[in-house]
């Protein structure tokens, strides 16, 4: 049984250790997803995940997949290409269009996990300066790449990143992360097990670990200021 959270009270969790083995790491139900309690929930590694059927269901799943500053890399390849390709990379540029590109099915999916609730919910991160998208556009401006994700002072949490085409989901990740990690973020949330972000040297690490890290990484206010593009590409 997990906890149904009240609409009309304070943003609440309950102890991250109740969250539940099987299906790993659902926590509770119920709840807003105003900023107030988003940010409540992505501090204590809490995050919303449900389809249009649900209600909000609440996870923090163990072990934890995260990036470590220190464990980052970029392999041979990959930064032969950042150097060369002539995608430009931005910031903050087209988060809606971005929200909107991710929360589209895939090939192999029937349906999406981030519903009209969710985008609306992230939109209004962004406008508070939270939750943020880096964009790929290709030379005749248009979108073919993104992510989003929130940042909290040294913790950058990702939620979901689209590609329409050839490396260019890579090529962000990549040049946001060697940004971040440069200006002073220590961790990556990657919330579940991803070969590709395994290829960036992230790994699983275990619940009290990964509380720890959030404790260090959010101890201190710390903002960074991003840049509106990363890189401008080659023309």
């Amino acid at each position: 049984m997990i906890d149904w959270l009240q609409e009309d009270s304070p943003a609440y969790f309950p102890e991250t250790q109740c969250a539940q083995e099987e299906p790993n790491g659902l926590l509770a139900a119920g709840g807003l997803l105003t900023p107030n309690w988003l940010i409540t929930a992505y501090k204590r590694g809490i995050f919303p995940w449900y389809d249009d059927e649900s209600p909000i269901l609440w996870w923090s799943p163990a072990p934890r997949m995260i990036l470590k500053a220190e464990n980052f890399h970029i392999g041979k390849s990959l930064r032969k290409l950042m150097r060369k390709s002539p995608y430009s990379i931005s910031c903050d540029l087209a988060f809606n269009e971005v929200i909107y590109q991710c929360a589209q099915p895939r090939d192999d999916e029937a349906g999406t996990w981030i519903t009209e609730e969710m985008e609306q919910a992230y939109i209004r991160l962004n406008a508070n300066g939270i939750s943020h998208s880096v964009e790929c556009w290709n030379n005749e401006g248009d979108l073919i790449g993104g992510l989003y994700g929130l940042l909290i002072n040294r913790v950058f949490y990702g939620e979901s990143m689209f590609s329409r085409a050839s490396n260019s989901s890579k090529l962000v990740f990549a040049h946001f992360a060697q940004f971040l990690f440069q200006s002073g973020v220590q961790i990556i949330d990657c919330q579940m097990h991803s070969d590709h972000m395994a290829q960036f040297g992230a790994a699983e690490v275990e619940r009290t670990e990964f509380e720890s890290l959030l404790t260090t990484s959010l101890a201190e206010p710390f903002n960074i200021q991003l840049p509106v593009f990363l890189t401008s590409g080659q023309q």
